[in-house]
């Protein structure tokens, strides 16, 4: 939650500047891209307000990307990422090994066991879930628990999500972005974050040794922010003299 509050007033803080540089209409014609911590149906709703092409992308836009999916560096990295987090534990079940009867709101776990309707009217970017549970006195005897579960159960037991009235759901914001970033355009678009905006926080942090601010206070902190961007500026222009 940390960046995405941050979206809203930085864009507008940017509308601002353009104002006062006598270009109020830039974001007519710009393109705006943030990666997968900016992304959340309030943000993106947010976005659709302001005028800019924004291309947003979600936790899971890499692995919709067929490129990725048939890529076996990336599917190796993930796993290698899963098992630094989960300290070598293995893959745990996920809500799709899991059966749901959405007719009759009934659910069992892999182990066949079945699970009690926890929580009925769950809303998500527009989507209604449901959540089911699994009885304590069943998950702590389960043979399949280190498979289900990151810690042995103390007070409850599993707990699963699933979507329901799909078909009834409104397009929400998240839905169109997810079609917008996902297509050859979009993802071009996305792409250009690797030239554009990264080798800035590259230069900044690595070759200017700001990978922290030594100072205390929103005004002094601005200031020095304002400060590393202005070199890097200059360095820009310097370049492109030449």
């Amino acid at each position: 939650m940390g960046e995405q509050q941050t979206l809203k007033p930085a864009i507008e803080q940017l509308q601002q500047q353009f104002d006062q540089l006598g270009t109020p209409d830039t974001f007519v014609t710009a393109k705006f891209t943030a990666d997968s911590g900016f992304h959340s149906e309030v943000n993106l709703e947010f976005m659709a307000t302001t005028g800019l092409d924004a291309y947003m992308a979600d936790t899971a836009f890499r692995s919709r990307n067929p490129l990725f999916q048939q890529s076996e560096t990336y599917l190796t990295e993930q796993e290698k990422r899963r098992l630094k987090r989960s300290k070598g534990r293995p893959r745990l079940f996920n809500s799709g090994d899991f059966h749901f009867d959405e007719e009759n709101l009934t659910s069992q776990c892999p182990a066949g066991k079945s699970l009690w309707l926890s929580v009925n009217n769950i809303e998500t970017a527009g989507r209604q879930y449901v959540r089911f549970s699994g009885y304590l006195k069943d998950c702590r005897v389960c043979s399949l628990q280190r498979q289900c579960m990151r810690k042995a159960p103390t007070k409850q037991g599993r707990q699963v999500q699933f979507e329901i009235n799909r078909a009834e759901k409104r397009v929400s914001y998240t839905d169109k972005m997810r079609v917008k970033i996902d297509s050859s355009p979009g993802r071009r678009e996305y792409s250009k974050r690797l030239g554009a905006i990264e080798p800035v926080f590259g230069n900044i942090t690595v070759n200017k040794g700001m990978n922290k601010f030594t100072l205390r206070g929103q005004e002094k902190v601005n200031a020095q922010w304002q400060m590393y961007c202005l070199v890097h500026n200059i360095e820009k222009l310097r370049g492109s003299l030449h």
